[in-house]
Parts: structure tokens; sequence; C-alpha cells
């Protein structure tokens, strides 16, 4: 499988480079190289943890895990994520300490390192780009990110090169690892909202609602939940209300109608008019404001 293949090429490269790096930043003396490092060695963990999870994640249902094992490539990106987080904090601690005791840094051998990093990181970039899973997605906007932070470097070497200011350092590393902060918490966020089995981003119940009732033997539509796996999968249940005793063919129209809302498995419940749904009370209440109140 060619998204696999390049996922392991990704891997190698990264895990050799952020060695690689953590020397350099020794050798050199720089913090930028060796928060560069950390970034790397994220980016290496993160892609293989996501290719064992992504195995694991392709297997199918079976009766330990109803639901599939898409949720696993959620956990690796979560413990991505984490590891950045902590890898960023220290690179942050690292930089103020620096600020406060500055010490002497090897401008030229950083300046070759980081001529070094653009182009591998560009190289990598470049090999890593087709490939259709989101994992691989993220994977190459790491690479481009990474050949950004070189770019950073080097100019920062550049112009400690010729200012002598080695203040420069500390800050590109600060404003590296604050990057990567904020990229964590943006995924940090998604990675919650798959686990609070939140509504997907780009799905509105009400739509939904609107879309079935136009169906016309449906006369009423109730406890729609909607939720995904891994962010790519929704799947979603609901009860439906209907005179028409034909329900197989109401069925397949409002499955059809479903996937075109972009739900791939949908669950459905049928109900005649003098059925009283007995679980009125978990409805979501939409009150006049259009605020969505979940009562269970």
């Amino acid at each position: 499988m060619k998204t696999e293949k390049n996922i392991l090429t990704a891997f190698i490269l990264n895990i050799s480079f952020s060695l690689f790096e953590l020397i350099g930043g020794i050798f050199t003396n720089s913090i930028s190289i060796m928060s560069d490092a950390v970034h790397d060695f994220g980016d290496a963990l993160s892609i293989g943890i996501s290719l064992i999870l992504e195995k694991i994640s392709k297997k199918k249902p079976d009766e330990k895990y109803t639901y599939g094992y898409a949720r696993y490539s959620v956990l690796g990106a979560l413990i991505t994520t984490i590891v950045l987080t902590v890898g960023s904090i220290f690179v942050i601690l690292g930089g103020i300490k620096r600020i406060l005791n500055p010490v002497i840094i090897n401008y030229n051998g950083m300046i070759i390192f980081a001529i070094f990093g653009v182009v591998i990181n560009f190289l990598a970039a470049y090999f890593t780009k087709e490939g259709d899973s989101i994992n691989q997605k993220a994977v190459n906007l790491h690479m481009l990110e990474d050949v950004l932070g070189w770019v950073v470097v080097l100019i920062g070497s550049i112009l400690m090169k010729f200012t002598n200011i080695s203040l420069v350092d500390s800050i590109m590393s600060i404003c590296i690892a604050l990057f990567i902060l904020i990229n964590a918490f943006k995924n940090l966020k998604d990675i919650l909202d798959l686990f609070l089995e939140k509504t997907p981003k780009d799905i509105s119940v009400e739509k939904i609602k609107k879309h079935l009732l136009e169906i016309k033997e449906i006369v009423d539509v109730h406890h729609i939940h909607i939720w995904s796996m891994d962010g790519i999968t929704n799947y979603s249940t609901m009860h439906i209300v209907t005179e028409n005793k034909n329900t197989k063919e109401l069925k397949i129209k409002i499955r059809k109608e479903m996937k075109n809302l972009g739900i791939l498995h949908t669950t459905i419940e049928i109900e005649d008019k003098n059925d009283n749904c007995d679980e009125k009370e978990c409805e979501i209440k939409i009150n006049n404001e259009g605020n969505h109140h979940h009562h269970h």
C-alpha cells in the first residue's frame, strides 16, 4: 500500500534527522536547533504511532469493538499531541533560561545545519506529497512546517553571525515552541470533540431534520443522534414517525438522503402516530433562540 510505504519512509527520515539535529544542537550550542529536534522527534513519534494505529484502525468491527477500530487513529493523535505539548514546554523553559544566562553559539555551524535542514525537509515533504488518508495529509503538513522552521533558523543564524546577538536563538526557539503548542491545542480540541461525541463540525441537526421532513411519508423525526468515530466517518440514529406501511422503501430513501448530507451509517427506528415515544426526556430541545439543550 502506497500510503503506508510513504509514511514509513517519512518515519525513518524523521527519526534519523531528529537525532542528527540533537547532535547538531549540542555541537553548535543552539537551542533553536534543539527545539526543532523536539519538533522532529514529535513528528517521528506521531508518524510511528499513526503507522501502527492506522493498521489497527482499518480492522473490521468485531464483538469487542462493535463500532470497529476507527477511534484508534484518534488515540494516536492524542498521544502525539501530548508528547509535542510536553516537548514544547521544555523548550520554552530552556529558552527563558538562556535569555537569563546567555551562552556562546557556533553561528557558522548553525548556518550549515540550517541549510541541511531546509534541503532534507523539503525533499521529505516532496516525497510524502501523495496519499489519501487524513493521517497522510497531517504528515505532509508537518513536513512543510519543518521546512519553515528551518528557514526561520537559517535566517536567525545568519542574523546572529552579523550582529552577534545570541538572544535571537532563544527567541526563535520560543517562537517555534509556541507555534507547536498552538497547533497541539487545536488538535486537542478536535480530539476531545470526538471523544465527547460532539456533533461533527460540518453537520447540522436542524438541517437534517428539515431535509427528512420534506420526505412526504414522514410525519415526525426525533431522537437524532450524530457522532463520528474518527473525524471522517459519521454515524447517526433516529426515530421516524410514519403512517406508511412500506417501511423498507422509506428507509432506503432516508439512508440515501443521509448519505447526501454526509452521514455514512444510519440506524432508523420506525414508529407510527399512536406509538407514544416513551423516551421523550431524551429529546434534544431546541428553544427559540436556536440553542441546543441536551436532556438525558
